[in-house]
């Protein structure tokens, strides 16, 4: 397989053809955040919170780093101005629907989270204020279980309905005793949500 060299944030990286962005950027250590990315699954570029800014023949452009392929010569940067406006905007667009794990932690990088000290050796983390409030579903829609289910599992139990802000997952009624059985998207549903809907089958 051919070896493709481009640069990450100034560093010069080999990676082979075919790669995505994103994983020649995690061989060398650099870290690109993602909610709707897994190693298992086909590339889906959903969350858009892997994007990154490429140059390629002297023109910038916003890409998500999942699905886009590595190519010789290409100048990416991962931490422009331009990439952490389009995150944050994202955190704070997913802050209220599941104030917990991976989004609490990326809002308090980005500003949006303080640490609100209990004891001397106790605390936790909140948001600051939600700037887009909305009810909290504990999903973020990254679409793990779906892909999972369907890709993984070969079963398509679990599936988006609506759409815009009515969009959520649902599963399957007459499949929902699979989930009760596989339970094995459970760990990739960092909201929440997904265990407490298939228990409820």
């Amino acid at each position: 397989m051919r070896t493709i060299t481009l640069e990450i944030d100034e560093k010069k990286v080999k990676a082979e053809e075919g790669m995505t962005i994103l994983q020649a950027a995690k061989s060398v250590g650099i870290d690109i955040p993602t909610l709707c990315y897994h190693e298992k699954l086909e590339p889906y570029g959903a969350c858009r919170l892997c994007m990154v800014e490429i140059t390629k023949n002297k023109r910038s452009r916003l890409v998500t780093s999942c699905c886009y392929p590595v190519e010789e010569g290409l100048i990416v940067k991962t931490d422009t101005e331009k990439v952490n406006k389009i995150r944050k905007t994202i955190i704070e667009l997913l802050l209220p629907l599941a104030p917990t794990g991976p989004i609490m932690t990326l809002g308090a990088k980005y500003g949006l989270c303080e640490y609100i000290k209990k004891t001397e050796v106790e605390g936790e983390w909140k948001v600051k204020g939600f700037r887009f409030p909305t009810e909290q579903n504990d999903c973020t829609l990254c679409g793990l279980c779906v892909r999972y289910c369907a890709e993984i599992k070969k079963e398509n139990a679990v599936g988006f309905i609506g759409r815009g802000v009515d969009r959520h997952i649902a599963i399957l009624p007459e499949k929902g005793g699979i989930c009760i059985f596989c339970r094995e998207c459970y760990n990739l549903c960092d909201g929440g949500k997904f265990p407490h809907e298939a228990e409820a089958f």
